[in-house]
């Protein structure tokens, strides 16, 4: 295996990785910015106010991303597997 072959295989794996983690992050990222701004527009420091919509809207996500993320990984693994006599030789 080549060094170029290795790199191309770790770049795919880098780029599946932030497509499995990009919806998740990013709606946790945008669902504390909203609770942030209303927090600060009301005074209101209560700590369970960020996490139980954050918990949800992942839970969300989870479900209608989910086949997606999951035709992604099991693609990406099956090519992996089915490289591997390449990679060995």
């Amino acid at each position: 295996m080549t060094p170029e072959e290795v790199m191309n295989l770790a770049s795919q794996g880098m780029r599946i990785a932030l497509f499995l983690a990009g919806p998740v992050l990013l709606s946790a990222l945008v669902t504390g910015l909203l609770i942030s701004l209303f927090q600060a527009a009301t005074q209101i420091n209560e700590m369970t106010l960020t996490f139980i919509p954050k918990v949800l809207v992942i839970f969300f996500v989870l479900i209608l991303a989910g086949p997606w993320l999951l035709q992604l990984i099991t693609t990406f693994t099956r090519k992996l597997f089915t490289e591997i006599p390449l990679i060995v030789t």
